[in-house]
């Protein structure tokens, strides 16, 4: 079984989505503490040919707190994510497919949830749902077998024994982090996950990588977007 694991990110890039659909299981690790200044409540879109940061506030986020431990900052007035409904609308209102991706995100971005772990987790599974990837996706918190005074490496290799994971896919940014002989040890095949270069047309501006996946969408249909989540190479 292939198993790659993952903090849930807010609308991640093409790339999250990728590793996600390159296995049989995804895990959303929501019990790892939260990175501040890192993509777990912000990304980016496209705003007059550049790179904007749009995110979704917090309440006491900190770096001594788990993901699953955060909350989303409310009003009595509105839902935090409106504004950034707004946003999103003023910059992708002339986009090919607005008309259909924006009731996903509205649905998305509008849930009710005051939780931050389980509000990204709930904007994962629609999003795996719209694209139609079949990856199972489970939640490291709620598997209880696992050993939870484990950490980093010995955190995943013990995930991937629990799940009875023959094979891992990490993003390429661990490369540094993982070692093919602790996990070939533990009897499991590490590969990491890179995506190919990508482009797609943006309006008439030259293009943009690495924006969230909404931009992905905005500019691509379905089909298109099923395709481009096959263009990585394992490593």
């Amino acid at each position: 079984m292939k198993l790659s694991i993952m903090q849930p990110y807010f609308f991640p890039y093409l790339g999250y989505w990728q590793l996600i659909a390159s296995g049989d299981c995804f895990v959303i690790y929501d019990d790892v503490n939260f990175i501040k200044g890192g993509w777990i409540n912000r990304n980016r879109y496209l705003y007059q040919g550049e790179a904007k940061y749009f995110n979704i506030t917090m309440s006491g986020a900190s770096p001594n707190k788990k993901i699953n431990e955060i909350e989303l900052m409310q009003s009595s007035r509105f839902h935090p994510g409106k504004k950034l409904l707004s946003t999103l609308q003023m910059a992708y209102q002339k986009a090919p497919m607005y008309r259909e991706i924006i009731p996903l995100l509205e649905t998305i971005i509008l849930y009710p949830e005051d939780n931050l772990a389980r509000y990204l987790e709930y904007s994962i599974r629609s999003l795996c749902e719209y694209l139609e990837i079949p990856t199972k996706i489970l939640v490291s918190s709620q598997i209880p077998q696992k050993d939870s005074s484990l950490a980093k490496e010995k955190k995943v290799l013990d995930i991937c024994r629990c799940l009875g994971a023959d094979t891992y896919i990490n993003a390429i940014g661990g490369q540094a982090l993982y070692s093919r002989k602790e996990f070939e040890q533990a009897g499991i095949r590490l590969f990491f996950i890179r995506m190919n270069p990508i482009e797609y047309p943006q309006y008439h501006s030259p293009f943009v990588p690495g924006l969230s996946i909404i931009d992905v969408l905005m500019f691509n249909n379905r089909k298109t977007v099923q395709q481009l989540l096959t263009e990585y190479t394992l490593e």
